[in-house]
C-alpha cells in the first residue's frame, strides 16, 4: 500500500484547530441561545427531568440521578458543571423566576455552597412544566442527535417567554463573555405584546413597560438615564446600590440597617462588605462605628451598623457607597446565539428573535394540531357515513373471506369473491368509496358505537373537530390571530407567575463623603520594655513626665496625624500612624506595637524609634556588625509603604546602630576583641539608604563591633569598659577605616 503524506502548515492547522474548538466552546457550551434563555447544560438538565417525569406534582428524586442521566445522554463534561446548573437554576436570589425546585441545601445567599448532590432532591417547577417543556411531543422544536448518536436532545426548549431577559445570563466563552441582568417577568411580557402589536416600535417606547433589570436582590439603579444607551446598543454598565434604612436605637444611638444589597455583592461578597465596614474603623476613616453585626436570615437581608450617638448618619452612608461596595456596577454584556452564531443585541432585537421564535413554534404547533384534526375528520366523517349504511357494512363483512376482501371492497368497490344477499346491495357496494383510514376505522368500529347516543356524541365530535380545523386554519392564515394566541398565553402566565418589582429605578446623584478632618497636635509616643504602646496628650504627658520616662523605654514626640518610625537590626523600617496607636489615659496598657505594624518582636529587635518629622529635619548615621557605615538623609524614609528596607546589609551582617545625628561630632566604636576606635563623623560619606555603606574600622577575622558611642561637645560622655565607666576622650582620636586600639586603666 503507497504511503500517503499530506504537508501543510502547522501554524495553518492550530489555527484552524483553535477556531474549531473555540466555536465549540461558544456554541454548546458557553453562551445561551437568544430563544430560550438557556445554556446547553441548563437545557439539556431540564429536558432530563422531563424525560425522567421529574414534574412539579410529583416527589423529588435525587440530584444525582438527575446529573448522572443527564451526563449519561445528553452532556459528557463532567457532572459538577450540571450539579452546579441544576444549583443556579433553583436560587432565588440569583434568578428572577427559578426553573427547578429544590429540596434540601441548595447553597444561601452568604455564598454557602449547595450540599453535595447525593444529599440533595429536586423537580422541576410547575412554570418550568408548562411553559418550557409544553409541546414537545407536537414538533414544535427540532431534535438533534447526542453526542454519541445514541439519543435525541431538542436543539432549544419551546420556552414560551423571553427567558433570556427573565432570567439574565453570565457566561464566559473563548474571547467573549455574556453578562445580561435578570428582568421582571411581567414587564418582559408586557414589552413582548406591545412589539407583537407594533413592529416599529422603539427602544425607548419599550422602556415604558420595561423599566430597567430587577435584580431579585431588590438594590436601587442610581443611572436611569443612562440605561436607554445600554437597551438601544446591548452593552454597558449599570450603578446598583444595596438599600438603607435608619433606626433609632437605645440610648439614642442610630442603627444603619441594610435590607438590600447590589446583585453583584451577592455570596463572599456580603462576608467582604463586613470586612471593608471593620476595616474603616479600624483604619481610623471614620469613628462612629460601635457594632456592626450580620442578621440575614431566609426571610432575607439585614446587616446592622450601630453609630454613635453625634454621627452624621447621611455623611456615613456616603461613606459606605464611596468606600464599600455597597455602591457596586453590574457590566452589562447582552451576548446570545442568534441564527447559530453569538451577537450582541439590544433590548429591540432580544424581543424580535423572542417573538419570531414564538410564531416559528406556533405555526410548528398548529400545523401539527391542524394535521391531526383533518386526520381525526376524515375518520369520523367515514364513521358516520358507515353508520347510515351500517346494513350494508355488515351484508360486506359477513360475505367476506377475510379482512382484505372487505378493505378492498370498502375502499376500491370491488365486489369480487363477496356473497351479498340482493342484487341493490351489490350495486351499493360498488359505489361506497371509503379512503383507507376510515375503512380501518369501519373494520374496528366496537358495535356500541351504532347506540343511538353514541350516534349523536360522534356527530358533536364532528362538529368540534370542523371548529377546531376552522379556528386552527385561522390562526396559521392570519398573523394577528396567531398574534392574539400568544398574547393570551402570555397573558395567562404574567397572571399566575407575575410579581411586583423588586428593584427600583431612579436617578440619583453620586456619593459624596466628606472626611472629617482632625485637628492636628502634638502627642506623645509612649512603648514600654514589652513592646506595648500608646499615646498621650501633652499636657498628660507633662503631668507623668517623671513616671512616663522611666517607666517606658521610648518616648517619642510626634504629630497625632503623622507617622511613627521603627528601625530595626535585620535592617528593616516599619511606619505605623499615629492614629492607629490607641490614644487616651496614661495609665492605659496600651497595645503591642506588633498589632499595628508589621514588626516581629520575635524575630528582630528595634534599634531607634523616631517620628517622621524628626526624621525629615535631621540625618541617620547607621553602624554594622561588620563595620560597615553611612549618613543618610532622613527624608529618604518619607515613604507611604508601611514596611521597607533601612539599608542594605552585606550577607550575615546586622545592623549595630541607627542613631539620629544633631549635636554629635564624633564617633567611639568597639569591637569584641577590645579595640577602641575614635575618629570625626564628617569622614562618614552621606549615601543613599540603598547603599551598602564603607568601612568605618579594620577587624579582625573573627571580630566584629560589638559597641557604638558618639560624643557631644562641652558633653561628657562616659563609656562602660572592664566593669569600670571610661571617659570617651581617653580613646585616642584616629582615622575612619584604621585597625584602633586597645585600652589600658
Amino acid at each position: 500500500m503507497e504511503e500517503r503524506i499530506i504537508r501543510t502548515e502547522y501554524s495553518e492547522l492550530m489555527q484552524k484547530s483553535y477556531i474549531d474548538y473555540a466555536m465549540s466552546v461558544i456554541i454548546a457550551r458557553a453562551l445561551p441561545d437568544v430563544r430560550d434563555g438557556l445554556k446547553p447544560v441548563q437545557r439539556r438538565t431540564l429536558y432530563d427531568m422531563h424525560e425522567l417525569g421529574i414534574r412539579y406534582d410529583r416527589p423529588y428524586r435525587k440530584s444525582a440521578r438527575i446529573v448522572g442521566d443527564t451526563m449519561g445522554k445528553y452532556h459528557p463534561h463532567g457532572d459538577s458543571s450540571i450539579y452546579d446548573a441544576l444549583v443556579v437554576m433553583s436560587q432565588d436570589f440569583k434568578k428572577g423566576l427559578p426553573l427547578v425546585d429544590g429540596h434540601g441545601n441548595f447553597g444561601n445567599i452568604e455564598g454557602d455552597g449547595a450540599a453535595a448532590m447525593r444529599y440533595t432532591e429536586a423537580r422541576l417547577q410547575k412554570i418550568t412544566q408548562e411553559n418550557f417543556l409544553a409541546d414537545l411531543d407536537k414538533d414544535v422544536v427540532d431534535f438533534v442527535p447526542n453526542f454519541d448518536e445514541t439519543e435525541k436532545e431538542p436543539a432549544v426548549l419551546p420556552v414560551k417567554i423571553p427567558n433570556f431577559l427573565v432570567n439574565g445570563s453570565e457566561g464566559i466563552a473563548v474571547g467573549m463573555t455574556t453578562s445580561t441582568p435578570p428582568h421582571n417577568l411581567a414587564e418582559v411580557i408586557d414589552a413582548a405584546k406591545a412589539y407583537m402589536k407594533d413592529n416599529e416600535i422603539s427602544t425607548r417606547e419599550l422602556m415604558k413597560y420595561i423599566k430597567g433589570p430587577d435584580f431579585p436582590t431588590g438594590g436601587i439603579v442610581t443611572n436611569q438615564k443612562e440605561l436607554l444607551d445600554i437597551y438601544e446598543t446591548g452593552v454597558g454598565k449599570i450603578k446598583i446600590r444595596g438599600k438603607v434604612e435608619v433606626e433609632k436605637a437605645k440610648g439614642g444611638k442610630t442603627n444603619v440597617v441594610i435590607t438590600e444589597i447590589p446583585y453583584p455583592m451577592i455570596g463572599a461578597n456580603i462576608s467582604k462588605f463586613l470586612q471593608d465596614v471593620a476595616a474603616l474603623a479600624e483604619s481610623k476613616k471614620t469613628q462612629d462605628i460601635v457594632d456592626i453585626t450580620n442578621q440575614s436570615s431566609k426571610e432575607g437581608i439585614r446587616i446592622v451598623i450601630e453609630l454613635r450617638k453625634d454621627a452624621d448618619v447621611d455623611n456615613f452612608i456616603n461613606m459606605l457607597y464611596k468606600k464599600t461596595r455597597l455602591e457596586d456596577t453590574f457590566g452589562v454584556n447582552m451576548l446570545a446565539i442568534a441564527g447559530g452564531r453569538p451577537e450582541t443585541m439590544g433590548l429591540k432585537q432580544i424581543l424580535k428573535a423572542c417573538v419570531d421564535f414564538q410564531f416559528e413554534v406556533n405555526t410548528r404547533k398548529y400545523t401539527n394540531l391542524l394535521k391531526k384534526e383533518q386526520e381525526k375528520k376524515e375518520i369520523q366523517e367515514g364513521l358516520i357515513k358507515a353508520c347510515n349504511v351500517i346494513d350494508l357494512i355488515i351484508e360486506i363483512l359477513r360475505g367476506s373471506r377475510d379482512r382484505n376482501m372487505a378493505k378492498t371492497c370498502l375502499v376500491e368497490g370491488k365486489i369480487d369473491g363477496i356473497k351479498f344477499k340482493t342484487r341493490e346491495s351489490r350495486i351499493m357496494a360498488t359505489q361506497l368509496q371509503f379512503t383507507e383510514a376510515q375503512a380501518n376505522a369501519i373494520l374496528e368500529m366496537r358495535l356500541y358505537k351504532l347506540i343511538g347516543l353514541e350516534l349523536d356524541a360522534l356527530i358533536r365530535e364532528h362538529e368540534d373537530t370542523m371548529a377546531n380545523i376552522f379556528r386552527y386554519e385561522d390562526i396559521l392564515e392570519r398573523r394577528d390571530s396567531m398574534a392574539q394566541v400568544i398574547i393570551n398565553e402570555l397573558d395567562a402566565i404574567k397572571k399566575e407567575y407575575g410579581r411586583k418589582r423588586r428593584t427600583v429605578i431612579d436617578d440619583v446623584e453620586e456619593a459624596v463623603f466628606v472626611e472629617k478632618q482632625v485637628e492636628e497636635m502634638e502627642i506623645m509616643f509612649l512603648m514600654d520594655r514589652f513592646g506595648y504602646a500608646k499615646t498621650v496628650d501633652m499636657t498628660t504627658y507633662e503631668r507623668n513626665k517623671e513616671a512616663a520616662d522611666s517607666e517606658n523605654k521610648y518616648v517619642v514626640k510626634c504629630k497625632n496625624t503623622g507617622k511613627i518610625c521603627l528601625f530595626t537590626d535585620s535592617g528593616q523600617l516599619y511606619t505605623v500612624k499615629a492614629m492607629d496607636i490607641p490614644f487616651g489615659k496614661f495609665r492605659d496598657k496600651g497595645i503591642p506595637i506588633d498589632n499595628v505594624s508589621n514588626y516581629h518582636s520575635d524575630r528582630e529587635q528595634i534599634l531607634l524609634v523616631t517620628s517622621q518629622t524628626e526624621l525629615n529635619l535631621y540625618r541617620l548615621i547607621f553602624m554594622t556588625k561588620q563595620a560597615k557605615t553611612k549618613i543618610v538623609s532622613g527624608g529618604e524614609f518619607d515613604v507611604a509603604k508601611r514596611t521597607v528596607a533601612s539599608t542594605k546589609l552585606m550577607e550575615g551582617d546586622t545592623l549595630l546602630s541607627v542613631a539620629v545625628l544633631k549635636e554629635q561630632k564624633q564617633v567611639v566604636l568597639q569591637s569584641r576583641d577590645g579595640f577602641f576606635l575614635r575618629f570625626a563623623l564628617d569622614e562618614i560619606p552621606e549615601q543613599k539608604k540603598g547603599a551598602v555603606g564603607v568601612r568605618a574600622m579594620k577587624l579582625g577575622e573573627e571580630d566584629y563591633l560589638e559597641a557604638v558611642y558618639y560624643s557631644e561637645p562641652t558633653v561628657e560622655t562616659l563609656i562602660p569598659y572592664q566593669d569600670k565607666e571610661m571617659e570617651i576622650t581617653r580613646v585616642k582620636l584616629g582615622k575612619r577605616d584604621s585597625k584602633g586600639v586597645k585600652i589600658r586603666l
